[in-house]
């Protein structure tokens, strides 16, 4: 049996950091602390392995193990992400379902559930789009069929 294998985790703690911005402070802080992980530690190995990835944000796992030893992985960007990216956007919507505050190609959709596919395991690339046209929804995007129909 492996070294792995023996380990038994005992917390699994997710996190939304930006990329090469992770400090002791609010979120990542109190939440390796309540774990009893070594904080700077964290920080310095997220912020070396992410520097290229500038102002990006970025999901992550951290399982925690009884000895107090750690494994943490990357994700991607949330989604929500992405379609501020491709509509140009600061944020979305204040009253959802009363404005439009911008709109996205399905094209563009189609682009962003390629790269989103891998995270959601099981499921088709139609069911991903369908999930990001929810996502355009509830924040205020409008999706149209052509980029020039926006």
């Amino acid at each position: 049996m492996s070294q792995a294998a023996k380990r038994k985790a005992v917390a699994s703690i997710r996190l939304l950091i930006n990329a090469g911005a992770a400090k002791p402070a609010p979120p990542v802080g109190p939440a390796l602390g309540q774990a009893g992980l070594n904080i700077m530690a964290f920080c310095k190995e997220f912020n070396a392995k992410t520097a290229d990835f500038k102002d990006v944000p970025l999901r992550v796992l951290i399982k925690v193990y009884e000895d107090k030893s750690y494994d943490w992985t990357l994700k991607g960007p949330p989604s929500s992400w992405y379609i501020k990216q491709a509509t140009g956007l600061a944020r979305g919507a204040d009253r959802t379902g009363h404005e439009t505050v911008g709109t996205i190609s399905l094209k563009h959709l189609y682009e962003i559930a390629k790269v989103k596919a891998p995270d959601m395991p099981g499921m088709s690339l139609r069911g991903v789009v369908k999930c990001l046209m929810s996502q355009c929804q509830s924040m205020g995007v409008r999706v149209v069929e052509r980029p020039e129909d926006a």
